[in-house]
């Protein structure tokens, strides 16, 4: 559902010979604030060997859609991808940091707990 789906419905259909509608209804759409922004690692714990992959999950508990994401290293300017998920091929020394989701509903931006990351 989205916003613009807030208005007034029935329905309609014939009964033997004559149509009939119900009752009208207002149905009112609400934003759902965003929470429960939390980040997970495969392989679990965010430690992976050098040269390893990593996959970053991010979830959100609750929040009216659509959601867009960012990824965030403590350190690094630019966002390191969009999407629900980050994968990191082939790591390097140079991965190991904090990493943070950031989800946005285009109303307000909510952000993970770090997640620490460390090449082993």
């Amino acid at each position: 559902l989205q916003r613009n789906h807030s208005g007034r419905y029935h329905c309609g259909g014939w009964m033997v010979s004559h149509w009939s509608e119900s009752k009208r209804v207002t149905v009112t759409v609400h934003r759902v604030p965003l929470s429960g922004v939390s980040l997970s690692a495969q392989p679990p714990g965010g430690q992976v060997a050098l040269g390893d992959s990593l996959v970053l999950s991010c979830k959100v508990a609750a929040g009216t859609g659509p959601l867009s994401f960012s990824w965030h290293r403590e350190g690094s300017g630019a966002p390191l991808g969009t999407g629900p998920s980050l994968e990191l091929q082939h790591v390097g020394d140079n991965d190991s940091g904090q990493y943070r989701c950031w989800v946005s509903d285009g109303e307000s931006v909510a952000e993970s707990d770090p997640l620490n990351v460390t090449v082993l």
